[in-house]
């Protein structure tokens, strides 16, 4: 008698088992490394799954489920403690009470890719469902780099971080492109690499697209313009004759912020960890490669006294003065001023402001360094790196992009001006870095091969109401990652 009630009150405890169960799922799901996922199974028609056995497992190891739910109680498999449970399929769920017995599971990683099965079981019957799960990552924005020869340029793109593998894709305004070749590397994390390296005329607009579907892409693009009678360079006065820079002008998904390998290292930012963390090695010849906080080598440069009637200055700003000019509307070396002191060794930041709230942005500016000696008497000889010229220009005539120094000339289009620009000098390793400290965000890499000594280098233009300023800052103190002016 005993064993009727306690067969009629379990019974009654919870809804009706059909005489056939039928698990539904969604079969594919895609997911981010480091997300949530959710793998959808539920029983249809629905009824309660309260009294019955789910069972998850990955592949065909039934006897190693990931959960087993019996008897009203959860069991959980020692590495997925605390990642994993029962969740909900859509918003409007009730969870086990209406059969809803999909599987949750936090932080992803590429090792959970693969082939789920749902099996859910009673005295009736039992039935099940595969999912797959797909993780993926999306990779940094792609770095491009520029090497001349003749009339003609080779342009490489490449970008780590990626999962699975990445399709990469050259266009021109009006066509697609057909690459010299594409290459693939596999990190100790799983996670992909892809560089690809295309030849094109001296003055041309290529874009270099990276994604994983056509709803997760990005995208790097560069202007290059060539001279039509470009001037033959010193023989050793340019070595490593390239230009590196990363851009981004077009994400095609939601992505959220991008952090830079370089970014973080001006920052102070912290990136996560493990095979999400994004490595800098993707520049021609490993052009940009992390050091040290840019900030810890942060020098108050001061600006060198001069008799100069072409500009004013005074207490580390200056601007063009009010007066006619011998080159006229053209900016030259005529309104440029060389920083104390010069540096022939090591790792040197130091912060230019190119704007003020007040009056606005400038948009005429030079800022970089030299190794020019004298230049105010000959401000008529082109100021390239051939010449001991390297530095980020911009001008009102191009007010859609930034230049760098070199032959020929290389447009970097700009998708945010700064404020504030950031100029780290690595001499050692021949790198001179342009950072948008407002949105810390990397302009783009100069590669030279630097003799002597280099001081830095600025030129307020002409025209602008905003003057520049030579910012100063603590030196030698690392800096800990925060900024009022930061997004």
């Amino acid at each position: 008698m005993s064993l009727l009630v306690a067969v009629c009150a379990l019974l009654s405890s919870s809804a009706p088992v059909s005489d056939s169960l039928v698990v539904a799922v969604r079969t594919k799901v895609a997911v981010g490394v480091g997300h949530k996922a959710t793998l959808p199974c539920w029983l249809n028609p629905s009824q309660s799954a309260e009294g019955l056995e789910v069972r998850w497992y990955l592949s065909d190891h039934f006897d190693a489920p990931i959960i087993l739910y019996r008897t009203k109680k959860l069991e959980v498999a020692s590495s997925y403690v605390g990642r994993v449970g029962f969740g909900l399929k859509d918003a409007t769920s009730s969870g086990l009470k209406e059969g809803d017995v999909s599987l949750e599971l936090l932080n992803v990683t590429l090792k959970e890719a693969g082939d789920y099965t749902c099996y859910v079981s009673s005295d009736q019957g039992y039935d099940s469902g595969n999912v797959k799960l797909a993780v993926t990552e999306m990779g940094a924005t792609p770095l491009l780099s520029a090497l001349w020869k003749d009339d003609m340029v080779n342009v490489s793109c490449g970008s780590e971080g990626w999962y699975p593998e990445p399709w990469l894709r050259w266009s021109d305004q009006k066509q697609d492109l057909n690459p010299k070749g594409v290459e693939y590397s596999t990190d100790s994390s799983g996670l992909l690499s892809v560089h690809s390296w295309i030849l094109v005329s001296g003055s041309s607009e290529v874009s270099c697209s990276i994604g994983i579907s056509d709803q997760e892409v990005k995208e790097a693009r560069v202007r290059l313009q060539s001279r039509s009678q470009p001037q033959k360079q010193e023989s050793g006065s340019w070595v490593a004759a390239c230009v590196a820079f990363s851009l981004l002008i077009a994400v095609l998904a939601l992505l959220g912020v991008l952090f830079f390998k370089k970014r973080a290292l001006l920052f102070g930012e912290t990136e996560k960890s493990g095979s999400a963390e994004e490595k800098e090695k993707l520049l021609l010849q490993d052009g940009v490669q992390p050091t040290d906080l840019a900030r810890k080598h942060y020098e108050n440069v001061k600006l060198e006294e001069t008799a100069n009637p072409y500009i004013i200055i005074m207490k580390g700003i200056v601007r063009d003065a009010h007066c006619t000019f011998p080159d006229k509307e053209e900016v030259t070396c005529l309104t440029a001023v060389k920083g104390t002191s010069g540096f022939s060794s090591g790792q040197h930041y130091w912060e230019v402001s190119v704007g003020k709230e007040s009056v606005g942005l400038k948009l005429s500016w030079w800022v970089g360094v030299t190794s020019a000696t004298i230049y105010l008497d000959n401000w008529n000889i082109p100021p390239t790196a051939s010449n001991g010229f390297w530095f980020l220009s911009s001008s009102r005539d191009r007010p859609e992009s930034f230049q760098f120094s070199t032959e020929p000339n290389v447009l970097l289009p700009v998708s945010s001006r700064p404020q504030t620009v950031g100029v780290f000098l690595d001499y050692d390793n021949g790198e001179l870095s342009f950072y948008n400290v407002e949105d810390k965000r990397l302009i783009g890499t100069l590669q030279a091969s630097f003799k002597g000594e280099v001081f830095p280098f600025f030129n307020p233009g002409k025209g602008d109401a905003a003057p520049m300023e030579v910012l100063q800052g603590p030196v030698q103190v690392p800096f800990s990652g925060t900024m009022n002016s930061a997004d």
